[in-house]
């Protein structure tokens, strides 16, 4: 038997360690794909714990329904419009252009709606309150124009609709609040 080189042997041995890096990497990522099962403190967790919140969020479905009863409400009266739902948290669950709404009408919508929810406020109110704090347009992705209105559950905000395309904010914020009560049916 021909005895390797020391060049050969050093090789030999980083491919077959790569090699088996790749493998057990593989192996890492096909069980990751795979949920796994909680660990047992967290599944007893008492909720009466001081140390958890409970909240309530909006099913996508939902907000697909909400979404859609503004987008309606909008074109009953032939306006072009973009529609944003947001989470309690501002994250946009559902986002609709109506054909031949404006290209700055989807960030307009997301960001109205962002502001409604933050502020638990429709955002023609919010945007009164600019002339006693003028700085609270420098917040980021809010935007302080009619058109947005937050979706409460006893009182508190659990998402928020924006809509904007409409010639004004209180055609924007009617068509929002169309949204919400289509909810509350």
């Amino acid at each position: 038997m021909k005895k390797l080189s020391l060049r050969t042997r050093v090789l030999t041995g980083a491919v077959a360690a790569a090699a088996l890096g790749a493998g057990t990497f593989g192996a890492m990522s096909a069980n990751a794909s795979t949920p796994a099962a909680a660990p047992a403190a967290a599944v007893a967790a008492d909720t009466a714990n001081r140390y958890l919140q409970q909240t309530t969020h909006l099913t996508v479905a939902a907000a697909t329904k909400a979404a859609q009863a503004t987008l309606d409400a909008a074109e009953k009266e032939n306006q072009r419009v973009s529609v944003a739902v947001v989470d309690r948290n501002g994250n946009t669950v559902v986002t609709l252009r109506g054909d031949g709404a404006g290209p700055q009408s989807y960030e307009s919508a997301v960001k109205k709606a962002y502001t409604a929810v933050s502020w638990n406020a429709p955002t023609s109110e919010l945007a009164k309150r600019l002339e006693q704090a003028p700085n609270l347009k420098d917040i980021p992705g809010t935007l302080f124009l009619a058109g947005g209105a937050p979706v409460q559950v006893k009182g508190a905000p659990v998402a928020g609709i924006g809509v904007a395309g409409a010639p004004s904010g209180d055609l924007d914020e009617k068509f929002a609040k169309a949204g919400v009560a289509t909810l509350a049916k």
